[in-house]
């Protein structure tokens, strides 16, 4: 009778217990990801005949068949060589039945881009998840996924090229602010050249050099840059701005500027260029390393001439109407007029030794 009081109480403490502790399912996210429940793949868009510049996706997948508790956080690796940017802040979600069971899904999207030729090694890429699990407790932990390779290099027809864009659309535009002819020294001319691009970045754009010209002064403000994002199409800008001065009358040439283009659609190589123009200051003969220039010496001893009389009438006519003494007004006015000479006569002697009737 008292073993059978002793197995009574042995069972109502385990009937305790059971009640007091929630069984757990999986007391981590590596025991889901472990037991098969939580899975996360990974995938690139193309892993031959990549040209550098060009975008790739690589492509993450995760994966439960229970419910994500928040929000997922990727930790981008960094691999030499690469570019590799997360441009979307929000995942692509779904559900689909697997195993008679229904999965929620999410889909990250990742760009590649290599900037050299070789093979590229992706290492696993990390994903920080949270998973609601069953009697409302919510896991958290760090899931990775595979390795990654892919190979980039340059076919025959991009050998000759030293830059180019790789992208399935690319633009340059030129405009400017006035017309070309009929310049005056002065004028300032503003150029605007903007490139655009698909599926690249802004920075990945070319940039715009031209030689400097004498007599054309050329100021450059720094380049404007513009990512955007368009269903799942990245979009670039660089907008240059360029202001020409004329400083010298004369006809100046801005050479045609020709930029490679890879167009990664039909896998061909387009040369796209900016015309050529012409600036021409003035009607005369060019001068496009600069003309006569004024006498700035000479203009400044005419201004300050014509003060100096203005300003001796002036004081004439103050003591003459003060005074009224005639003799006093032309002893001043020799005097102002004595002085006016001696400024117009030049601060050297027009021969080497004055006074000598010697020719040397």
């Amino acid at each position: 009778m008292i073993g059978a009081a002793k197995r009574h109480c042995a069972g109502l403490f385990l009937l305790c217990l059971t009640m007091t502790v929630p069984i757990a399912f999986s007391s981590t996210v590596k025991e889901l990801q472990d037991s098969g429940r939580l899975q996360l793949g990974a995938s690139l868009s193309k892993v031959s005949a990549v040209v550098p510049g060009e975008q790739i996706k690589l492509t993450l997948e995760i994966a439960t068949d229970r419910w994500f508790g928040g929000g997922t956080r990727i930790e981008v690796p960094e691999v030499p060589g690469l570019v590799i940017l997360q441009t979307e802040n929000f995942a692509s979600n779904s559900s689909e039945m697997r195993g008679g069971k229904n999965w929620v899904i999410q889909r990250w999207t990742l760009d590649v881009y290599a900037q050299q030729e070789g093979m590229f090694t992706i290492p696993p890429i990390s994903a920080r998840i949270k998973v609601n699990e069953d009697e409302g407790v919510i896991l958290e932990g760090q899931v990775t996924g595979p390795t990654l390779e892919f190979v980039a290099s340059r076919p025959k027809s991009l050998l000759r090229a030293t830059a180019w864009v790789a992208a399935p659309s690319f633009s340059v535009t030129q405009t400017f602010d006035r017309d070309l002819n009929d310049l005056v020294i002065g004028d300032a001319i503003q150029r605007t050249i903007r490139f655009e691009a698909e599926d690249v970045m802004a920075m990945m754009l070319p940039t715009f050099e031209e030689a400097p010209m004498q007599g054309l002064t050329r100021y450059s403000e720094p380049p404007v840059l513009k990512n955007s994002s368009n269903r799942g199409t990245t979009l670039a800008s660089r907008e240059v701005t360029l202001t020409y001065i004329v400083e010298a009358l004369g006809e100046y040439h801005l050479p045609a500027q020709e930029y490679f283009w890879w167009d990664t659609q039909s896998e061909e190589l387009e040369l796209i260029s900016l015309p050529a123009y012409n600036v021409q200051a003035g009607t005369g003969p060019s001068k496009p390393n600069g003309g006569e220039k004024p006498d700035y010496r000479q203009m400044g001893l005419w201004i300050a001439t014509a003060l100096l009389i203005l300003l001796g009438i002036a004081w004439i006519r103050t003591r003459s109407i003060v005074t009224g003494n005639i003799a006093q007004i032309k002893m001043h006015w020799n005097r102002l007029l004595r002085r006016w000479y001696r400024l117009r006569q030049p601060a050297l002697p027009t021969t080497l030794n004055p006074g000598n009737n010697s020719e040397d």
